[in-house]
């Protein structure tokens, strides 16, 4: 089932078969949209449903990512306007404006990497087994 923003749907089309929706995850969300307004719309949506349940939005940790998109006209929650980020990280994944892969993936060879080096000891070691290194 998709949900509805003023009538228009809350997705992306990501290929010409799947597509993207807003991403939900315990205490954290990603809205995503095609437009500003979109975006706004969502913005003051989820504030109104937060304020009905006794829930409050932190402005500080709430952020705006802007991919491939020109308009400097700023999104607001609760008429102060939202901080715009380069990049950010969501559940382990950056996302950045370029919208490609390149810094998550730089990122998760480096932690791969730090990870081996601190192996570097057990795996070069003659008193423990291979068995047990495995």
């Amino acid at each position: 089932m998709t949900t509805t923003t003023n009538g228009r749907r809350n997705i992306i089309q990501w290929t010409l078969w799947s597509q993207l929706e807003d991403l939900d995850f315990a205490d954290d969300l990603a809205l995503l949209s095609h437009s500003q307004q979109q975006m706004q719309d969502k913005t003051n949506i989820l504030a109104a449903t937060s304020a009905q349940v006794g829930l409050n939005i932190h402005k500080d940790k709430t952020k705006i990512l802007k991919i491939n998109y020109t308009i400097n006209n700023p999104v607001t929650l609760n008429g102060i306007p939202l901080e715009e980020v380069e990049s950010f990280t969501y559940l382990g994944s950056i996302f950045n404006q370029q919208g490609g892969t390149d810094a998550d993936v730089k990122a998760r060879i480096g932690k791969a990497r730090a990870a081996f080096i601190q192996l570097k000891n057990i795996w070069s070691s003659k008193q423990i087994s291979s068995t047990t290194k495995i």
